[in-house]
């Protein structure tokens, strides 16, 4: 069996699941409720407040299906308990970041500003005006988000300014070699 997929998911005491036919997942905790419907190849239970995924046969694809849907289940009651957060920071001279109703401005050195909407169930905050926090319940659209901001302007090699993660070490090249 899957090492991942067989450990059932823990449900919390504040946390609702409902498990519907067709694989169709909902979770309600105190930050939101998630619904994701999952392969009918799989099986999914709810046994002594603990979620358990089964699978049918030993098949490669049902084999990588079995430990994804448990990651998954285990994300979305994670998400309605805790919510997760990406942190995003700006470096380079002017680079500049702010909300303003629904959309997220950045000025990254480009000759416009660029506007990003910011998608429904998700709550960004800037400090500093280079400090970006994406946060929601969904790990998948908080992932999703933070990689569209990081792409408008990926940290470059040279300098190393643009759009990185917090924490994310960019390998610095060396500049060109001065004539001798």
């Amino acid at each position: 069996m899957s090492r991942i997929g067989k450990k059932p998911v823990p449900i919390p005491q504040n946390v609702q699941v409902e498990i519907k036919d067709g694989n169709c997942v909902l979770v309600k905790g105190p930050l939101g409720q998630l619904e994701k419907t999952f392969s009918p190849l799989l099986t999914i239970k709810k046994v002594d407040n603990q979620i358990v995924v089964e699978r049918p046969n030993d098949e490669k694809f049902v084999k990588a299906l079995h430990g994804l849907t448990r990651a998954l289940i285990n994300n979305m009651v994670l998400g309605v308990t805790q919510g997760f957060e990406k942190r995003l920071e700006l470096q380079g001279t002017g680079y500049r970041a702010r909300v303003q109703g629904n959309k997220l401005i950045l000025e990254v050195g480009f000759s416009h500003p660029v506007e990003l909407e910011i998608p429904t169930g998700l709550t960004v905050t800037v400090q500093d005006n280079t400090k970006i926090s994406v946060k929601g319940i969904d790990k998948e659209l908080v992932g999703q988000f933070a990689a569209i901001v990081r792409s408008v302007r990926p940290a470059e090699p040279y300098k190393g300014k643009g759009i990185r993660y917090e924490g994310e070490k960019i390998r610095q090249k060396a500049g060109k070699a001065g004539k001798k």
